[in-house]
C-alpha cells in the first residue's frame, strides 16, 4: 500500500478517468514505485470514512478526488487537500472527468502560460482531454486565435467544437502555424509531447512567446533549452505538473482546482466521454487510447 497522509479519505469509487500517465505506468514503469501497483489518477464517488479531524468531509457525501495512483479499484484511498466535495449541479460520471484534465488545462493557460485577452495559442494534443478543455478555456478568456494539433487527420474536425479555429497535424505544425500567423508565430504553445515537437513548438513561436511543457508522451530523452534558443527574441519555457504540485503545494493546488472547477459550473467549458468500459475491461480503454484514435474522455464505470 503506498504511503498516506495522516488524515486520509476512503471512497467508495463510481467512475475513475483515465490518463495517458496510467500507460506510461503499466507499459513503463512511468511513476511506479514498487509493484503490485494500481494506475489511476482520478476518481468520483461517496466518502466511506475520514480520518480524525478531518473538517468539511462527512461519510456518504459525493465527492471528486485526485489521486497519486490506486483509483482503478472499488474503494480508493486519497489525501484530505485533494477531495472536493462534487461541484454544484455535476453528477459523478461528469465530475470522474475533471481532477487531473480541468485544473491543468487551467494552469497551462493563466497560472503558467499567462496567457492575455488577443493572444494567440496553439495547443497539442488538441483531440484529448486536456485539449479539449484548453481550447475552451482558452476561448473564454479572448485568445485572438487558437489552434490545436493532433497525431492524425481524422482527429481534426472534433476540436474545432471545442474553441479552435484551425487544427494542424503534427508532420506539418511549424509550416502551417506560420502561414495561419502571418509568419509572426503564436504567443504561448502547449506542449505535453516533448522531444521533436518541443524543439518544432519552439520554432512556432513569436518573439517574446512562452511554451509550456507538461508531460513527455512521446517518450524522448529529456531535452535541454537555453540561451542559443531563448535569448536572440525574448523566447521562454515553463513547466507544470498537477501530480507533482499536489505533492508540494497542496493548498495551491486546492485553490487552482476550485478556481477551475467554477468554469464548469459556470458554464464556460465541458468535457465529453467519448467512451465508458467498465472497470474490469480497463485494458481495452487502454488499448483504445494507445492507438492514438481516441478523443476527448475516457471513463472507466467502477458502479452506478
Amino acid at each position: 500500500m503506498r504511503a498516506l497522509d495522516e488524515n486520509p479519505v476512503t471512497v467508495d469509487a463510481a467512475y475513475v478517468g483515465v490518463n495517458f500517465a496510467d500507460l506510461k505506468a503499466r507499459a513503463e514503469g512511468y511513476r511506479v514505485q514498487s509493484l503490485p501497483f494500481v494506475p489511476g489518477l482520478e476518481v468520483s464517488g461517496r466518502i466511506r470514512a475520514v480520518g480524525l479531524g478531518v473538517g468539511g468531509l462527512r461519510p456518504g457525501q459525493e465527492v471528486v478526488a485526485l489521486v497519486n495512483g490506486g483509483a482503478y479499484a472499488e474503494v480508493v484511498v486519497a489525501e484530505t487537500a485533494t477531495v472536493f466535495p462534487l461541484p454544484e449541479g455535476l453528477d459523478l460520471r461528469t465530475a470522474a472527468t475533471l481532477p487531473t484534465v480541468l485544473p491543468t488545462a487551467h494552469a497551462l493557460l493563466h497560472e503558467v502560460g499567462r496567457l492575455r485577452a488577443g493572444e494567440s495559442v496553439l495547443v497539442h494534443g488538441a483531440a484529448g482531454g486536456i485539449g479539449t478543455v484548453a481550447g475552451q478555456l482558452a476561448r473564454a478568456a479572448g485568445a485572438g486565435a487558437v489552434y490545436g494539433v493532433v497525431s492524425s487527420a481524422a482527429k481534426a474536425e472534433y476540436p474545432l467544437k471545442y474553441g479552435y479555429d484551425e487544427v494542424f497535424t503534427t508532420d506539418t505544425f511549424p509550416d502551417e502555424v506560420r502561414r495561419a500567423t502571418g509568419g509572426r508565430g503564436v504567443d504561448l504553445v502547449l506542449d505535453p509531447v516533448g522531444g521533436d515537437t518541443l524543439r518544432r513548438g519552439l520554432d512556432a513561436l513569436s518573439v517574446f512567446g512562452r511554451l509550456v511543457s507538461f508531460g513527455n508522451a512521446s517518450g524522448a530523452e529529456p531535452w535541454h533549452v537555453g540561451q542559443p534558443e531563448l535569448y536572440a527574441q525574448g523566447r521562454s519555457v515553463a513547466g507544470f505538473s498537477i501530480l507533482a504540485l499536489a505533492q508540494s503545494a497542496p493548498e495551491a493546488l486546492r485553490s487552482l482546482a476550485e478556481r477551475a472547477f467554477r468554469m464548469v459550473t459556470d458554464g464556460n467549458v465541458t468535457l465529453p466521454v467519448t467512451a465508458e468500459f467498465p472497470l474490469s475491461d480497463a485494458a481495452e480503454a487502454h488499448r483504445l487510447m494507445g492507438e492514438r484514435i481516441s478523443t476527448g474522455k475516457l471513463l472507466l464505470r467502477v458502479a452506478d
